[in-house]
């Protein structure tokens, strides 16, 4: 994903980019400005390599002062708020105004220069995360000052702008991709509970969806932690109960009884399956594996069943490690029999790295595996 990424930093950008840095700079040279940029390692820069190699020559632009360049920063901010007429109009349909390669950027620079002068980055992180995403660049704060960074998200918690409510949660989560580890908060994420308490009922989908993923990757270090938050939440209002459902996605996976009960899919009395096979016993790597089964509730009444299927894929040690795929979740006919046929693509991903051999599938019924059926990936 980083791979493509990179190539957002082109020639279109850098025009656009430059055409507003001339706005606040005075005598900002743009050609040389790119022709900086565009040096003779550009093209074999990595997509973190680049943000710094761009965040270095910006540098070079800007005054050297700190405070004065953050200054600049912010009154570009201003000119783009005031050049977009729609900004009003701008809410949690339309992530923001300046796009993600605009933001990395700006994040990068606080980042890189302004960790050792807290009060005026903390200012322009609150004003950046208004224009685009900026949860990046909080981590290295919390790292370095901790309780007081904390304190600060949850000030922002109750910030008017969701844009800002949505990076004190986002800006927090302890297992954030691509983020600086944060491994306070992995062990103890009590600093972070008031936050999500503030924003789960969030007016905005943006908010509640980085609450619900700052739930999930709480609960792959303290589980019991969000489930009694689960528990305590459940029924508040819809829009809570979806947060913690998704909250909840990886437990849900794990097929963890408490919150598999929680949910409504603790039951598996009379429900079984039969007929499982696969279309063909070996797979090659670009291709789909295809397999069906009948799923029979032989219950009088309906059942309400969450169906998945776990791939056992082949390491390079020669054990296989498993992964769960989503098929249904819903409400199944008393005495009924219903054929699942399912594709799972074996397609090449960078992801993700094939070992030849031995595989498995395993339907999974409200979190309980119904028996391992052997596979074969192949060149």
């Amino acid at each position: 994903m980083a791979e493509s990424f990179k190539d957002m930093y082109n020639e279109q950008f850098f025009d656009r980019f430059t055409k507003d840095l001339q706005l606040v700079i005075h005598d900002f040279n743009a050609c040389e400005f790119v022709s900086q940029i565009m040096d003779d390692e550009w093209k074999n820069r990595k997509y973190k390599q680049r943000i710094m190699h761009i965040t270095a020559v910006l540098k070079k632009f800007l005054p050297v002062d700190y405070k004065d360049a953050i200054a600049k920063i912010l009154e570009l901010l201003d000119y783009v708020k005031n050049m977009l007429p729609d900004f009003s109009k701008i809410d949690d349909k339309n992530f923001g105004l300046l796009t993600l390669e605009y933001g990395a950027i700006l994040d990068n620079y606080v980042e890189q220069y302004g960790i050792d002068d807290y009060e005026t980055s903390i200012k322009a992180i609150e004003k950046i995360t208004q224009f685009t995403s900026c949860e990046f660049v909080t981590h290295p704060f919390i790292v370095k000052y901790k309780d007081k960074m904390m304190e600060q998200m949850l000030v922002w918690s109750r910030h008017e702008h969701w844009g800002v409510r949505r990076l004190a949660s986002e800006g927090c989560r302890p297992r954030l991709p691509w983020a600086m580890a944060l491994p306070n908060l992995k062990e103890n994420p009590a600093p972070i509970i008031p936050i999500l308490e503030n924003l789960k009922n969030d007016p905005s989908r943006f908010v509640r969806l980085s609450v619900a993923n700052n739930l999930n990757d709480i609960a792959k270090d303290n589980p019991e932690t969000v489930i009694n938050l689960a528990k305590r939440w459940k029924g508040e209002s819809e829009e809570v109960d979806w947060v913690i459902k998704h909250g909840c996605r990886t437990l849900l996976k794990q097929g963890n009884p408490e919150v598999m009960k929680l949910f409504g899919f603790d039951s598996i009395k009379n429900i079984s399956i039969e007929k499982f096979q696969f279309s063909i016993p070996k797979v090659k790597v670009g291709d789909a594996l295809e397999f069906s089964f009948n799923l029979l509730n032989n219950n009088n009444e309906k059942n309400k069943i969450r169906l998945e299927y776990g791939v056992y894929y082949q390491k390079a040690n020669g054990t296989l490690a498993k992964k769960v795929h989503k098929i249904s979740e819903k409400e199944y006919a008393g005495n009924s029999v219903t054929q699942i046929t399912r594709k799972h693509s074996f397609r090449v991903v960078t992801t993700r790295k094939f070992h030849f051999g031995l595989h498995q599938v395993a339907v999974i019924i409200n979190g309980n595996e119904f028996g391992k059926h052997d596979f074969e990936l192949i060149e």
